[in-house]
């Protein structure tokens, strides 16, 4: 189990800003901390960083709410609004106003990068610190330590010493009042009581900052909570997750039909790996085996092709009855294509196993038993093109329209007089069946071909047979 500061039961939290959809870096980082705090007993808390009026949208709470709920980690506590705390924000600037641990600051940026252009260090050079300026003059910034040095206990990377000298006296208030991200956070974990900060390795540049407000709004010696900064998520070019440039969004894996154990399963293993390196593991799992003090600080590729792979295990892994109802969004309108009064449940659940066996999202459902509800299934022109080019089509399917009409009508039978169709002329069954299945549904591939025909039925199939046979006489 981790270590606890001050020896209590751990308090967690996750603090998104609803700025865009639910980032799969961010639903990772708060995985980490739902499962931190589900095997040390202790409490997980949702936090909304909305002190960002102008790029904060209420929708993107919304977001925020519904894809936690549904990867099942819902918040122990929350969630609480930054926004509504504004007093105790307000309460830490005046204490650290009184302590001269800020000052004010009029320099806009353009003076400050035309004014330290040419210096060796860059950032802030310090320029208002004595000038005594009058507390509503301008922004506020924090009065770092001139020497010494800030040391930031990692539970995963272990010691990330700053040194002070490196670090700008930095902006905790803008001059319109607006308190800034680390003041706000540091004050909200002061509140909250929080013994451990669990987030992305993106946020350790800003973390000296936060443990030198922690020591001036608390005091020298104060207890600080345990930091553990996640590795950072790449694509396969090793790149960083870009929502410009990959799919980062939880919720577009949700609409393209990912199952939400299998997302949360996988990013578990997003910068950690089960020490008997098993791959499919369920919540208890993942809550028993799970240790922050395991996690990787090299970046994690975010394989989308593992991701589909496992999904593809919890699908295959499900009874018929939950395949059936999890797919009923890619079985119904708007997203299915076929008229809402053809579709006939109990038909897709004789389908199901078989669909099951073949499709890694939801999505790929559609496609797989759409030939089962529409009239007739339409042939693009490049399947259309395959079976003009084959010239013994034509008496294949004269053969198979013979043979179907008075076969007994099961998967074993019409696969031996399609075999028989096949040696007829001189093809083997596995290219033999190829111009039936274009015939009956629509495509060169799909479920086995006469398990779909024994459920589709005698008379649809000699319909599609004869329907396709005509048009390839006619040219």
């Amino acid at each position: 189990m981790g270590e606890q500061a001050g020896g209590g039961r751990p308090r967690v939290r996750f603090a998104p800003s609803p700025t865009g959809f639910l980032h799969v870096g961010s639903a990772r980082a708060a995985l980490f901390n739902w499962l931190f705090a589900r095997q040390n007993e202790g409490t997980f808390i949702l936090r909304i960083e909305d002190t960002d009026a102008e790029r904060n949208r209420e929708e993107w709470v919304e977001g925020i709410l519904t894809s936690l709920a549904w990867l099942a980690m819902e918040p122990d506590e929350g969630p609480y609004r930054q926004s509504e705390r504004v007093e105790e924000t307000t309460r830490a600037v005046d204490a650290l106003w009184a302590a001269g641990a800020v000052y004010a600051c009029d320099c806009t940026r353009e003076v400050v990068e035309a004014r330290t252009k040419g210096n060796a260090t860059p950032g802030y050079d310090g320029f208002c610190r004595d000038r005594g300026l009058p507390r509503t003059a301008g922004a506020l910034r924090f009065r770092t330590p001139d020497e010494g040095e800030v040391v930031v206990h990692d539970m995963i990377r272990g010691d990330v010493v700053f040194q002070c000298g490196s670090l700008e006296d930095f902006v905790v208030v803008k001059s319109s009042g607006a308190p800034l991200f680390v003041l706000a956070n540091v004050v909200d974990d002061i509140a909250m009581g929080i013994t451990h900060v669990i987030r992305g390795e993106d946020l350790l540049p800003s973390t000296p900052k936060a443990v030198l407000l922690w020591e001036a709004l608390e005091g020298p010696g104060a207890t600080l909570p345990k930091f553990a900064h996640l590795p950072l998520l790449v694509n396969a070019k090793r790149q960083k997750l870009s929502k410009r440039r990959d799919t980062v969004a939880v919720e577009s894996y949700r609409e393209e039909g990912y199952l939400a154990d299998a997302m949360r399963n996988y990013l578990a293993l997003l910068g950690w790996s089960h020490p008997d390196g098993r791959e499919v593991l369920s919540a208890a799992e993942l809550v028993a085996d799970f240790r922050l003090e395991d996690v990787n600080h090299s970046p994690a590729f975010f394989d989308v092709d593992k991701l589909r792979w496992l999904n593809g295990e919890y699908i295959r892994a499900m009874a018929v009855d939950d395949f059936v109802a999890a797919a009923r969004p890619w079985t119904s309108p708007p997203v299915a294509p076929w008229p809402a009064d053809r579709f006939d449940e109990e038909v897709f659940r004789r389908m199901a196993p078989l669909v099951q066996e073949r499709v890694t999202v939801l999505s790929e459902v559609t496609s797989m038993i759409d030939f089962l509800f529409v009239a007739r299934p339409a042939i693009d022109d490049a399947t259309w093109a395959f079976l003009q080019a084959d010239e013994v089509a034509p008496a294949i399917l004269r053969g198979a329209l013979d043979a179907y009409r008075e076969c007994a009508w099961s998967a074993g039978t019409l696969k031996e007089v399609t075999q028989a169709v096949g040696d007829a002329v001189g093809r083997k069954l596995a290219k033999a069946q190829a111009p039936v299945r274009i015939a009956v549904t629509g495509r060169r591939v799909g479920p086995p071909l006469f398990e779909s025909m024994e459920v589709l039925g005698r008379d649809a199939v000699l319909d599609r047979l004869s329907a396709v046979a005509d048009r390839l006489r006619a040219g």
